[in-house]
């Protein structure tokens, strides 16, 4: 159960200090899928707008994925709640084959390119959306049982880019990430101000609905969503610093600025002498910077960390390529480059009958 400050509505006084921070903004748009939170971000926003003489055009958003029967008719209802409030409401679908694994995160990544697309005709200099202190709860319990580093246990920054290729320095703002939802919900009751139900929340295919289930349960032990949100708070604070300290390091061991093409090289004595998490972090850094396939996996590059620190102990010269770069060791440096392309050799031939015995009967 809620308590009583976590079931107070949201003051119009802290709807300010929420939003002022944006009111220089030419637009913003809101990420409004119809459920309570998103719903309380467009009434919340709304208020705080009117309340004003100048500031933001104000533009909902709703993405409709297309996956569940009614979702058509919840964009309708943020369309008439927006239109009722004074603000500009606009739906977009994610059209095209859905794939059959991996749903949520090829949703998210849809809906992400969608809000760009409309921050983008709109000039908005931000996209909101209405992640809340649960939210946050969630997604630190979800990436210890993926078995994050420190930056992923930092789970959401309240501001950060758009996570997108196309967002063109668009900001992710999550104005309500320190609020309860219950205190949303609140907001929504006292206004009178109905919402969707979305059964997915519920659903025990999904990680998250999984651990929501649990949240009551890791309260009463003390980890409430406030206690787990502060642990993220105070792990962004130490992933900020671990950054500065890769920055000095990146100049330290290799000698000055890194070029903006081309392989690094770094003084291999050094590296060895770094503590383990910077050199990790100075590995994965470089890695990024000349590889071509993404960001690097935790697990793989703490494995190459450790053959890369065995091979400079035994003296010897090793290689090893990962997320498109290839790691060099060799007269006392290290050298991270962009791979070789990587080539096919020709296919082996084998006799029908040992084909046949392979592939089954």
């Amino acid at each position: 159960m809620p308590t009583a400050e976590q079931a107070t509505p949201v003051s119009a006084v802290e709807a300010k200090s929420l939003f002022d921070p944006y009111a220089d903004a030419c637009a913003l748009v809101l990420a409004v899928s119809g459920g309570a939170d998103s719903t309380a971000l467009l009434l919340l926003a709304a208020r705080w707008r009117r309340a004003r003489k100048r500031g933001p055009r104000l533009l909902a958003v709703t993405i409709d994925h297309g996956l569940r029967r009614g979702s058509g008719a919840e964009a309708r209802a943020v369309q008439r709640l927006a239109r009722r409030l004074g603000v500009t409401h606009r739906t977009l679908r994610w059209t095209g084959k859905k794939p059959a694994t991996g749903l949520q995160q090829a949703a998210r990544i849809a809906r992400y390119r969608l809000l760009a697309a409309a921050a983008r005709a709109a000039n908005a200099a931000a996209v909101l959306t209405a992640h809340t202190l649960d939210d946050q709860a969630e997604t630190l319990l979800i990436r210890m049982s993926r078995g994050s580093g420190p930056g992923g246990l930092g789970a959401m920054a309240p501001v950060t880019a758009l996570p997108v290729d196309a967002a063109q320095g668009i900001a992710l703002v999550r104005p309500l990430l320190d609020i309860p939802k219950a205190r949303l919900l609140a907001t929504l009751a006292r206004a009178k101000v109905a919402f969707a139900d979305d059964p997915s929340n519920r659903d025990p295919r999904f990680a998250r609905a999984r651990l929501r289930a649990l949240m009551p349960a890791l309260a009463r032990e003390g980890l409430d969503a406030r206690r787990l949100a502060l642990l993220a708070r105070r792990l962004r604070r130490a992933e900020a610093a671990l950054d500065r300290a890769v920055d000095h390091a990146a100049e330290a061991l290799s000698d000055g600025a890194w070029p903006e093409r081309g392989p690094i090289v770094f003084a291999a004595q050094k590296f060895a002498g770094a503590p383990a998490e910077l050199a990790l972090r100075l590995l994965a850094r470089a890695i990024a910077r000349v590889g071509d396939e993404g960001p690097v996996e935790l697990g793989k590059l703490e494995a190459l960390h450790v053959a890369l620190t065995r091979a400079y102990g035994e003296k010897s010269r090793w290689r090893r390529t990962l997320a498109g770069a290839l790691v060099t060791l060799a007269d006392d440096r290290i050298v991270v480059e962009r791979a070789p392309p990587r080539t096919r050799g020709p296919r082996s031939r084998r006799p029908a009958c040992l084909r046949e015995r392979e592939n089954g009967p």
